[in-house]
């Protein structure tokens, strides 16, 4: 069994803390970027914030300290929002040490250098001198479904298979069963992408066009994601795994998604920043995302009609009725 430490009391975070804690023989420590939290999670043993009602173990050490986080970590694992992964590396690098192993559990592309997670983890790593194996867990897991116990499976990726052995061995449980796949680039891709299709699957449930749409754009949207990722150097039959087809029907149907969430506002006619404020601090990535995709798409010749509608809602130069007239007046073609 291991030290892990995990960066972020988020929901996925602290969903990742109470299983790891429940699997039993794992030393945790949570880590807050807001100190008042992780004094409210020791005091009350529970996340109030992102997770109420379940209980947080008494096994598991909150703390705002990186250092004392940190100190003797075997596995590390980030759960920050996206946005804040380069800061939050930049400011645990000096915490580090090299047995160290990083576990990635954020989705996402950073927003204006459109890179995915693990490289952004690499550069920053570089730029200390710091070699430490990354691998990469995503899939279809609601954090809340998670926490309370309910069976999920999802994908660690890793191009080590030492490596995501280890990993594999040390997370799986009860309630969570992890599948190895090589292909870091794909899994990666999927979890972020899906993000993007949950928020036109949003629009479409805002206004009312029925399940056929729905259907429609789920299938079309992971062939737009299937395009991408194999453009970075992905592997088709990844997007049609966990980690892509599985997260993407999660996130574009279930009512715990808040990129679904936000697209259902969206197409109800609310404003994108009275949305993400009564959001009480929960991220929806897909937002960011979007734009990082486009970016993507442009360098490497990829066609995204759907996500370029979505950042057209985002940056409201279309009503979401006009961007879905829009997708349905596109020429036809093979599928």
């Amino acid at each position: 069994m291991s030290r892990i430490a995990i960066l972020g009391t988020g929901t996925w975070g602290t969903a990742i803390a109470i299983t790891l804690a429940r699997r039993g023989g794992h030393t945790i420590t949570l880590w807050s970027h807001t100190e008042n939290l992780a004094d409210s999670i020791t005091r009350t043993r529970e996340n109030a914030r992102y997770l109420p009602g379940i209980p947080v173990p008494e096994s598991i050490r909150a703390t705002h300290d990186l250092r004392v986080a940190l100190d003797q970590a075997e596995i590390v694992v980030t759960v920050v929002p996206s946005e804040h992964l380069r800061a939050t590396l930049c400011a645990m690098a000096p915490y580090l040490a090299p047995q160290q192993v990083i576990v990635n559990a954020t989705k996402g592309l950073e927003d204006g250098t459109c890179l995915r997670m693990t490289q952004v983890i690499g550069e920053v790593l570089a730029q200390r001198a710091l070699q430490l194996p990354c691998c990469v867990l995503s899939g279809p897991s609601f954090a809340q479904e998670v926490a309370a116990g309910s069976p999920t499976a999802i994908t660690l990726a890793s191009n080590l298979p030492e490596l995501a052995a280890r990993i594999r061995e040390e997370f799986s449980g009860p309630t969570l069963r992890l599948y190895t796949n090589e292909d870091v680039v794909g899994v990666e891709m999927g979890g972020a992408l899906k993000n993007v299709i949950a928020l036109a699957s949003g629009v479409v449930t805002g206004l009312g066009l029925g399940h056929n749409s729905i259907a429609a754009l789920i299938t079309r949207g992971n062939a737009e994601m299937t395009r991408l990722a194999i453009a970075n150097g992905g592997r088709r039959e990844t997007l049609a795994g966990l980690s892509g087809l599985g997260d993407l029907v999660l996130t574009c149907t279930g009512a715990l998604s808040r990129n679904r969430h936000v697209g259902i506002e969206l197409g109800r006619g609310r404003k994108l920043q009275e949305i993400l404020s009564g959001m009480r601090g929960k991220v929806a990535e897909g937002v960011r995302t979007t734009g990082a995709a486009l970016g993507l798409a442009a360098k490497f010749g990829v066609e995204m009609p759907i996500t370029e509608q979505v950042a057209a809602v985002l940056a409201e130069r279309l009503s979401p009725l006009d961007a879905m007239k829009e997708l349905m007046s596109r020429p036809g073609r093979d599928e």
